[in-house]
């Protein structure tokens, strides 16, 4: 079932704001959830008779007056993205935290990139409509991504318009903040490889009003922008020089950094710098367990988990995958029918990763050397593959592997 918000009900029905909540608190709207303190109502639910619509009322773009007064206040954003530690002392950094909102975010964060999103939908449903707007967006990011992984997609996409209205009342307040919101929209659209817009906002436009470590962040969406434009050695020059500049120090944003670069030297062939960039990924993910970026991009990583991970980690390669299972079956549901790709849902990761070099030119032999397994075992992944679905032809394979 699809769900608004209280706002799209408002101005889909001529109410205010005010009046659609308090038709939620009476219980006279059918099927109406509620998520900590916001409401989830049916897409095709009516409004209640009875009810008048407010003439000349603009509640379509009209926040509560509570709502405008405030400004993003960076205190409470992503703050343990924000947060440089050690690996292997996360916790004790959340712990360090003052307690109240921003360790509760924190926690929030832990749980989503630790690969729990079940505890992570339950943290972050407390403050999707919390007065501090730094958690409030936090909390709609975190609340929404987890929520893939759950396959409650109807609940990720109304947490992304929630992040979206909460990003257009700051606007409305703070014209300045503009560019970071059409960087935050652009965001949405290269994570998830739906349709990409045809140019990204300049960094400097935005950058200068992010914390450091979100900073980090913003520049591996920046980073992914132009991996997916098929820029490769721009996108990992980018990367490159944020982690020669400290962003290291900063664990959750660079482990995202390591993964593009190891993205993008696959993509040219260079191996083993790959090889080097999964290893520093995995030395900062590894001693906290953050492992839910390395499952989000493993069908991106050209079989470096397998090549790498697998063979001396393997109990933490299998946890791995089944992050990338939960996740991609998630993903597949938004991007599937919004971009018309048909990106596979039926092949085991190994298989997946083998299409996907295939589809990009690799020989069997390539596959082979990578993965330390005999070409033969590569033509039998790939006639496997091949069958599941239903092709005959190699070069037939890219129309189900990822960009």
């Amino acid at each position: 079932m699809e769900y608004l918000t209280v706002k799209e009900s408002a101005k889909k029905w001529g109410l205010s704001i005010r009046a659609v909540q308090q038709l939620c608190e009476q219980g006279r709207i059918p099927g109406i959830q509620k998520f900590g303190k916001s409401w989830a109502i049916p897409a095709e639910a009516e409004k209640p008779e009875g009810v008048r619509s407010r003439n000349g009322e603009n509640t379509g773009s009209q926040a509560s007056s509570s709502q405008e007064s405030l400004l993003i206040d960076t205190e409470n954003l992503m703050p343990l993205m924000n947060s440089p530690f050690q690996p292997g002392h996360c916790l004790e950094a959340i712990a360090a935290m003052p307690t109240g909102l921003k360790r509760d975010i924190a926690m929030a964060e832990y749980y989503y990139f630790s690969g729990q999103a079940e505890k992570a939908v339950q943290q972050a449903k407390l403050f999707l409509d919390h007065e501090d707007q730094g958690a409030q967006l936090s909390a709609c990011l975190i609340y929404a991504y987890a929520n893939l992984s759950l396959g409650e997609i109807p609940r990720a996409r109304l947490a992304l318009r929630e992040l979206d209205a909460a990003i257009s009342s700051a606007v409305e307040k703070k014209p300045q903040f503009r560019t970071a919101a059409a960087f935050v929209a652009s965001a949405a659209a290269v994570l998830l490889h739906l349709p990409l817009p045809d140019k990204m906002p300049e960094a400097k436009s935005f950058l200068g009003l992010l914390p450091l470590g979100t900073r980090a962040f913003a520049i591996y969406v920046q980073a992914h922008y132009l991996y997916l434009k098929e820029e490769y050695a721009v996108s990992v020059g980018m990367v490159e020089a944020a982690l020669a500049m400290g962003m290291e120090k900063y664990p959750i944003s660079a482990i995202y950094l390591h993964l593009i670069a190891v993205m993008d030297y696959m993509s040219l062939k260079q191996m083993e710098r790959a090889k080097k960039h999964v290893l520093e990924a995995w030395r900062l993910a590894r001693p906290d367990d953050l492992i839910e970026g390395l499952g989000e991009h493993h069908g991106l990583l050209g079989g470096m988990l397998e090549a790498v991970i697998k063979p001396e980690w393997p109990e933490d390669f299998k946890r791995i995958i089944s992050i990338t299972y939960r996740f991609s079956a998630g993903w597949r549901k938004v991007h599937n029918p919004i971009t018309g790709h048909d990106v596979a849902d039926d092949l085991t990761t190994t298989e997946f990763a083998i299409a996907m070099l295939a589809a990009r030119g690799w020989t069997n032999q390539e596959i082979a050397n990578h993965l330390k397994i005999s070409p033969n075992t590569v033509k039998r992944y790939l006639a496997t593959a091949r069958e599941k679905l239903h092709v005959s032809r190699r070069q037939d394979l890219k129309k189900y592997m990822l960009q």
